[in-house]
């Protein structure tokens, strides 16, 4: 006689399952933590950089009277989960090469378990880089007034964000199956969508045409978001803006898992 699991034990199994290829995962981070660390390079030259040699801009009235680390700050949040999203497929990629990922699809765990898994480790590694990059731009002298509130919503947009690309990148690297490919897509991608936001520079001061595709870049709807988390100040779109930032989510994790199912088909 066999015994139909029930609802919950079904349940419970692919949690254990998730949390099982997230440990795998979380080791393989402590193992080569030097990539996570090296990647905080980037936002403390962005910040100390552009935050000296534009600190002038602060003064112009588009920026509402705050210093320019101030705005900044943000956008460096939000570009940071940025390019560490658009990189998460090369795990996937490693896993091909190395035999893993055939391994996973001959054993009985989950397909969306194992996209989960993956993911909540790109998310805490992306939250533990969040709180980084807040801590320099606070040293460089930037202040939230919007409290610890504020900064709790800004890191929630940051990971939503954050779940866009590294769902995205993983479903590109169950298609492409080539590193190369996967970083070149993600160069094409991430520069278009940092500088056609708002990220480093208001709407107003752009171009027109720049402007219109700034407003429907998920950049911008996650930077003014943040934004207006760590300022206190929320702009009027907020709303729909997470919105839109949740449904991409969600499409991008569909898309993740439509892919690796198209994979285990292929092989």
């Amino acid at each position: 006689m066999t015994l139909a699991l029930t609802p919950v034990a079904s349940r419970a199994g692919w949690f254990t399952q998730a949390a099982q290829v997230l440990h795998r995962w979380l080791i393989s981070t402590m193992r080569q933590v030097w990539g996570p660390v090296m990647s905080l390079i980037q936002p403390v030259i962005w910040i100390v950089l552009f935050g000296e040699v534009f600190q002038s801009l602060g003064a112009l009235p588009q920026f509402g009277g705050e210093g320019y680390i101030d705005y900044l700050v943000p956008g460096i949040l939000m570009m940071t989960v940025l390019y560490s999203g658009a990189w998460a497929g090369t795990g996937y990629i490693d896993d091909i090469n190395s035999g893993v990922m055939d391994q996973y699809l001959t054993s009985p765990v989950q397909r969306s378990a194992i996209i989960t898994g993956q993911l909540v480790q790109q998310l805490i590694i992306n939250l533990a880089q969040s709180f980084v990059v807040l801590g320099i731009g606070w040293l460089a002298g930037a202040r939230y007034p919007g409290g610890i509130g504020g900064i709790l919503v800004a890191l929630g947009v940051a990971t939503l964000l954050a779940t866009v690309f590294c769902c995205a990148s993983t479903a590109v690297a169950l298609t492409a199956r080539s590193q190369i490919a996967l970083i070149s897509l993600s160069q094409l991608i991430v520069l278009p969508a940092t500088f056609l936001s708002t990220t480093m520079m208001p709407a107003d001061l752009m171009p027109q045409w720049v402007q219109d595709v700034s407003r429907w870049n998920p950049m911008t709807w996650a930077v003014e978001v943040g934004r207006g988390g760590l300022s206190g100040e929320y702009p009027a779109s907020s709303w729909w803006q997470v919105g839109g930032l949740a449904v991409l989510a969600a499409l991008a994790f569909f898309w993740a898992l439509r892919s690796i199912r198209a994979y285990q088909r292929s092989v």
